[in-house]
């Protein structure tokens, strides 16, 4: 009955839905989706009903436990898309197996002037000119300290930190002072499973600064003086040849950082090969397929030379389950997406799980854990 009326969405949502969604403004689809899921998830049960219909688990081919944290599935949401963590209940119902909100900053911030986002639909991807919205650590703490206790059980929150986008944090000292501010009110509100420094996004003022070795070991040894109880890790830019990108991962490695997510949105535009007009006033970086092939390419590589040293979340281009067992092949031990959810639907999590597990077994393996980093 799950995978029936799994198909069933999957079909009205192509046939139907996204033509219509995308024949709107996304900045205003994206609003509308959270309003959406706003007054849903506040319908009771109705999160439990979603959950039955779309989510899909199977304990002994998909769990896993990493870093002492309990994974029922290997598919979460990437930052960007619940900046304010508004939407865990409905998120956690339509079967991710846990989510990264934000990313949140020290003090709130508006984002960059709109329009946001801007589709390209040939191309499988978004692009994003957000600029780091959200209400500011401490409104989101206290929301995360609103939920119910057991909201995150069976779903660990990844909390995804930056500097804000002001030009009040743009000098390293104030920088570092604004990711160590968020963070000392996380680490004494006690929330989240996991923290994510993103030190690579665009768009903002002052650039990404900590993309360079000596600047990303100041804001580290900084960070490590904090002695967080939750495992930290760095999301990775997706711009650098290997060579610099593996400077920063050796940088990393000599602090207390458990695991590092690759990677960001694609900068580099002259370096894309996009199937639909991009006109140069359209601001903004590209989510989605266009990250793929570098992203993985660094996952590989980075597997190789640190899988006994670093954790790795894959992000970028993931619309299938085949697209995240390419990740998890390559090295990842779990995947995030976004993009995917906005050309595929809601139903796409289950799907994703329910078809890893078929890939699973036509490969031999019993767990997803076994096939990490087997084409490295």
């Amino acid at each position: 009955m799950n995978r029936l009326l799994s198909k069933t969405t999957n079909k009205t949502y192509h046939g139907v839905v996204r033509p219509i969604l995308f024949r709107r403004n996304p900045d205003a689809v994206h609003e509308h989706i959270h309003r959406l899921g706003a007054r849903l998830q506040r319908v009771y049960g109705l999160p439990k009903v979603i959950h039955g219909l779309w989510a899909y688990q199977n304990t002994q081919f998909l769990e896993q436990k990493i870093l002492g944290i309990t994974f029922h599935n290997p598919v979460g949401l990437s930052a960007g898309f619940d900046k304010n963590f508004e939407l865990p209940p409905i998120l956690k119902s339509i079967g991710f197996g846990f989510m990264e909100g934000g990313s949140l900053t020290f003090e709130p911030c508006y984002g960059n002037p709109k329009p946001w986002f801007h589709r390209l639909p040939k191309s499988k991807s978004i692009v994003v000119n957000v600029g780091l919205a959200n209400q500011g650590v401490s409104a989101i703490v206290k929301r995360l300290q609103r939920y119910p206790r057991n909201m995150f059980t069976n779903f660990p929150l990844n909390i995804s930190v930056a500097k804000t986008n002001s030009p009040k944090a743009c000098t390293d000292t104030d920088a570092i002072a604004d990711y160590t501010g968020s963070l000392k009110i996380i680490g004494e509100a006690g929330v989240g499973d996991m923290i994510t420094l993103n030190i690579s996004c665009p768009n903002t003022y002052g650039g990404e600064p900590f993309t360079t070795p000596s600047r990303l070991n100041r804001l580290l040894t900084e960070v490590d003086a904090l002695n967080l109880v939750q495992p930290m890790f760095v999301k990775m830019p997706n711009n650098l040849p290997w060579e610099e990108f593996d400077q920063l991962l050796t940088v990393i490695a000599r602090h207390q950082v458990k695991g590092v997510t690759i990677s960001n949105l694609a900068k580099d535009r002259k370096k894309l090969s996009l199937k639909d007009p991009l006109p140069e006033n359209i601001k903004g970086n590209l989510s989605g397929r266009p990250t793929w092939d570098l992203s993985n390419e660094l996952i590989r590589k980075t597997y190789k030379k640190y899988h006994r040293r670093f954790v790795i979340i894959g992000v970028g281009g993931i619309f299938s389950a085949q697209d995240a067992y390419t990740k998890i092949k390559l090295g990842a031990n779990v995947v995030e997406l976004i993009t995917g959810l906005i050309f595929e639907g809601p139903q796409l999590i289950g799907q994703i799980n329910r078809d890893l597990v078929k890939l699973l077994k036509k490969d031999g393996y019993h767990n997803i854990s076994q096939a990490v980093g087997v084409d490295a």
